[in-house]
């Protein structure tokens, strides 16, 4: 698929078909997460693939109140929990360099792009599920306290279309010159 038309059509999914997802599937969604790019290549992601219908159902449980991704998740053949390790990102020598002590969000944002754009590529859909307790998450998946579960994605083969054409702000409504309010 053509790079524009991926970032174009590429939608969130929540709807899956019975289809499993195949490991090799999985290893090719993953050699995407794998080649983003990070903070001075900390590369602080980590991957946990949930097969276990066990655990995807403990997983779930931890998604907020009424997240319209619980009922995809639970019919996904296979959850990613998309990880961090906490204190190296945005850091030098263990500590903070700048403002924003997060820095590995935006890590991880960048290899979680890659994996949906190939995940759509492949024909198959996901969604960042984010509205979830990251904390009861990551006991489910066993992360030492040092990481910290970031998202996780249902993947599978999308059921139906999905909304298409969602309404976008034009590039005038958020691209400014030189300073805040200037119109490019």
């Amino acid at each position: 698929m053509e790079l524009n038309e991926a970032l174009r059509t590429r939608r969130s999914v929540r709807k899956f078909t019975n289809y499993v997802v195949t490991d090799s599937e999985i290893r090719e969604i993953l050699e995407a997460a794998r080649v983003a790019q990070s903070w001075s290549n900390t590369q602080v992601w980590e991957f946990i693939v949930v097969r276990d219908s066990n655990l995807i159902r403990q997983i779930t449980e931890t998604y907020g109140p009424k997240n319209p991704a619980t009922r995809g998740s639970l019919n996904a053949s296979v959850l990613i929990v998309a990880c961090a390790k906490t204190g190296t990102s945005g850091c030098y020598g263990g500590r903070d360099v700048t403002a924003l002590s997060n820095w590995f969000m935006f890590d991880l944002g960048v290899t979680v792009q890659n994996l949906c754009l190939k995940v759509h590529d492949m024909g198959l859909g996901t969604v960042v599920v984010g509205y979830l307790d990251h904390e009861a998450c990551s006991k489910i998946v066993g992360l030492p306290r040092d990481f910290t579960v970031v998202a996780v994605l249902p993947i599978g083969k999308p059921s139906g279309e999905g909304i298409r054409d969602m309404p976008r702000k034009a590039l005038k409504d958020f691209v400014h010159l030189d300073k805040f309010g200037t119109p490019f």
